[in-house]
C-alpha cells in the first residue's frame, strides 16, 4: 500500500515502495486503474486509464501484482470492450449509460457455462507444453474457440476434466511442473498486453488477404499476415472501406479498434456491424468479429493501451490457428496520445511535437503481424491494417511517413477522388504494395499467369492517362490525337468498370479473384482491339461511339461471382463489335499501299 504524491493530468506520482515497472495500481478512494511506467526509489510514476479530476495527494493507492493484461477464453467474440478491456454491455448495467470512473467488471463472463469438449489426445501423464490444445468449446455458430495452455506453462498433465459444462472459473485440469509445483488450469487465461505471445516460428507461406475490392486485390494486394496502412483526409471514405474489407476478407477472426475517433463515427461502425451477416456463413457478422471502442473523449492513456489489447486478441486466435484481420482506427489518434503523454512527462519532443520513439513503436506495433506456425502445429495469421487520419491529408506529416517505411501496403485515400464520387477513393498514383510479385505467384497458380502482366499495363495505362489529362486541362480535348484521346478513354473505362464499386449494391459489393480478373482481361482487350484500329487510321471519335463502352462499364453490376459464364460470353464477343470497323480500314490502308486513294 502506498499513496498519491502528485497528480499531473493522467500521470500520477505515487509513494509504493514494492512495484516494479509494468504493474498495475489501483489508486484513489474510487479505485483508479492504471500502470507503473517508471520508478525513482521509492516512488513510482503511473498513467492512470480513467479521468483523474478529482483526486487528491494523500489519498491511498496500491499495487496489484500483475501488468496491464487482458483475458483470453470464450466470451470475446460478439463483445464490445473499452480500451483496457472491459465488457461496455456489463459495464452499462452496473453503471449506466455513461462509464463511472473506478467501475470494475471481468471481461469475460463469468456465468455463462461453456461446453467443453477436451482433446482426446490429452490424458493423465502426457507431457503438456505452452499453446497446447486442451480441448475445444464451440463459442458462436461460426468458431470453435480452442482452449489453449498458456504459454509459459510446462510439465506433466495429472487430469483433464471430461465433456462437460464449465464456467471460466472452474479448473478444467491440473499440471505438474518442474518445479514440483501444481499449475490449474482453466477455460481463460491472462496474458500482458505490452509482450508478444510466443510462437514455434514464422511461416513463409503465400496466401493473399482476398478483400473483394477490385482496387485492392487486383492492384494493391495485401498478404495474409502482412502490414498495411489506409490514410486519407476526413470524408475520404476510410470508414466505409473498413466496413467493407470486415465483412468481406477471407480471414476467419476480424478485430475492429476505434481507438481515439469521433463518438458518433465509432456509434455507426458499433450499430452498423451487429446487423451485416457473414456472406460466408450467413451468420450475423459479429459471430466472429470483436470491437474495441475508445472514443475521442476517453481518457487518452486508455486509448493507448487500446491498440495493444486489439493485438494481444489478435494474437491469441492465431495461437488457435485462425487468420486474424485487425483493424486500428486510427494510429494518428493513437500518435496523438503518445504526445500528449511524452509532453507531460517532460520529453524532448521532434516533429510536430511527437516524441522522438514514435517511429521505433510504430514499428514495433507493427511487427507483431505475421503468419506463424504456432506450438500446437497449425498455421495462424495476424493481418494488421493500421488507418492514419493525416491533418489536412498530408502525407508528409510524421504518423503518415513513418508508417509508410514500416508497412508494405500502402492504400491511399484521396479527396478528390471521393468528391468526385468515386469509391474506393483509393488513389492509384500514391498507392502501393510490397507484395505483388509474392501475390502473382497465388494469382498464376489460381485465377491466371497473366494476371502480373495485365496488372502492369493497366496502371501504365492509368499513368499515362494523368499525363494526357494535364494536357487537356491546359488546351483541351482537340490538342490530342486519336491514339491519345483512345488511351485516355480506355483509362477512364478502367476506372469506371474496374476500379469504382458500391459498396451498397449486392451484385457490385464484393468481387471474387476470377471475376476481378475477367473483368481486367476484357477492358485491356478492348484497349488493344481500339489501338489497333487507331494505327490503321480509324478516328477516335469512332471508336468513343461504339455501344461496346457503356455496357462494359456495366458489366461490373450485371454479373455476379457466380454468374461468371454470361459475364465470359459477353467477353467473348468483344471482336464482334470492333469487326466492323476493322474490315473498313483494312481495306481503307490496303488500298492506300497499293497506290489507289489518299487515305
Amino acid at each position: 500500500m502506498g499513496k498519491i504524491l502528485e497528480i499531473n493530468g493522467p500521470l500520477v506520482k505515487l509513494e509504493l515502495p514494492q512495484t516494479v515497472i509494468g504493474e498495475q495500481v489501483r489508486v484513489g478512494r474510487l479505485g483508479l486503474v492504471g500502470e507503473v511506467i517508471g520508478r525513482d526509489g521509492d516512488t513510482a510514476l503511473a498513467q492512470l486509464y480513467e479521468d483523474t479530476a478529482g483526486l487528491r495527494p494523500g489519498e491511498v493507492a496500491e499495487g496489484l501484482g500483475w501488468p496491464l493484461s487482458v483475458e483470453l477464453g470464450p466470451g470475446l467474440l460478439g463483445a464490445i470492450f473499452d480500451g483496457v478491456q472491459r465488457p461496455l454491455q456489463a459495464v452499462r448495467e452496473q453503471s449506466g449509460d455513461r462509464i463511472a470512473r473506478g467501475v470494475s467488471v471481468p471481461s469475460l463472463p463469468r456465468d455463462k457455462r461453456w461446453h467443453f469438449v477436451p482433446d482426446p489426445q490429452r490424458c493423465a501423464g502426457s507431457a503438456l507444453a505452452g499453446g497446447d490444445v486442451l480441448g475445444t468449446v464451440q463459442e458462436t455458430e461460426s468458431i470453435q474457440h480452442r482452449i489453449l495452455t498458456p504459454p509459459l506453462v510446462q510439465g506433466e498433465l495429472l487430469e483433464l476434466a471430461p465433456e462437460g459444462d464449465h464456467t471460466l472459473d472452474d479448473v478444467i485440469g491440473r499440471v505438474k511442473l518442474a518445479d514440483g509445483r501444481i499449475e490449474k488450469l482453466h477455460l481463460f487465461h491472462r496474458w500482458p498486453v505490452r509482450i508478444p505471445r510466443p510462437f514455434k516460428q514464422r511461416d513463409h507461406a503465400v496466401a493473399p488477404l482476398i478483400t473483394g475490392q477490385r482496387i485492392l486485390d487486383t492492384f494493391y494486394p495485401l498478404l495474409k499476415g502482412g502490414k498495411a496502412a489506409i490514410p486519407g483526409p476526413f470524408g475520404a471514405g476510410k470508414t466505409m472501406l473498413q466496413q467493407q474489407i470486415a465483412r468481406w476478407c477471407n480471414a476467419e477472426i476480424v478485430i475492429y479498434v476505434g481507438c481515439g475517433e469521433r463518438g458518433n463515427e465509432l456509434t455507426d461502425v458499433l450499430e452498423s456491424m451487429p446487423e451485416l451477416k457473414d456472406p460466408y456463413t450467413g451468420r450475423p457478422l459479429m459471430e466472429r468479429t470483436l470491437l474495441v471502442a475508445n472514443t475521442s473523449n476517453m481518457p487518452v492513456v486508455a486509448r493507448e493501451a487500446s491498440i495493444y489489447v486489439g493485438i494481444t486478441l489478435a494474437e491469441y486466435f492465431r495461437d488457435q490457428g485462425y487468420d486474424v484481420v485487425m483493424v486500428a482506427d486510427s494510429t494518428s489518434r493513437w500518435a496523438e496520445a503518445l504526445r500528449e503523454v511524452a509532453g507531460r512527462l517532460g520529453q524532448m519532443p521532434v516533429e510536430e511535437g511527437y516524441p522522438a520513439y514514435l517511429g521505433s513503436r510504430l514499428a514495433a506495433f507493427y511487427e507483431r503481424a505475421g503468419r506463424v506456425e504456432t506450438f500446437a502445429g497449425d498455421h495462424g495469421s495476424v493481418t494488421l491494417i493500421g488507418a492514419v487520419s493525416p491533418p489536412g491529408g498530408d502525407f508528409s506529416e510524421p504518423v503518415t511517413s513513418h508508417t509508410k517505411e514500416i508497412i508494405q501496403t500502402f492504400w491511399a485515400l484521396s479527396k478528390e477522388l471521393a468528391d468526385a464520387r468515386h469509391y474506393p477513393a483509393v488513389d492509384w498514383l500514391e498507392s502501393f504494395s510490397g507484395y505483388v510479385s509474392s501475390a502473382a505467384k497465388w494469382w498464376a497458380q489460381h485465377v491466371d499467369p497473366n494476371w502480373e502482366s495485365a496488372r502492369a499495363e493497366a496502371l501504365d495505362l492509368l499513368a499515362a492517362s494523368e499525363e494526357l489529362q494535364r494536357i487537356v486541362n491546359l488546351v483541351g480535348v482537340e490538342a490530342l490525337s486519336s491514339e491519345q484521346r483512345w488511351t485516355l478513354e480506355a483509362a477512364g473505362l478502367i476506372k469506371e468498370g474496374l476500379l469504382q464499386q458500391a459498396a451498397t449494391d449486392e451484385v457490385d459489393s464484393f468481387a471474387s479473384p476470377e471475376k476481378q480478373y475477367a473483368l481486367l482481361a476484357a477492358l485491356l482487350e478492348i484497349y488493344r482491339h481500339g489501338m489497333k484500329l487507331v494505327k490503321l487510321g480509324a478516328p477516335a471519335r469512332r471508336l468513343l461511339q461504339l455501344p461496346l463502352l457503356a455496357q462494359a462499364r456495366r458489366w461490373k453490376s450485371q454479373h455476379s461471382s457466380e454468374d461468371l459464364a454470361a459475364l465470359k460470353a459477353k467477353i467473348a464477343a468483344i471482336p464482334d463489335a470492333f469487326e466492323p470497323l476493322l474490315e473498313e480500314y483494312a481495306s481503307t490502308t490496303t488500298l492506300s499501299a497499293a497506290g489507289d486513294v489518299t487515305p
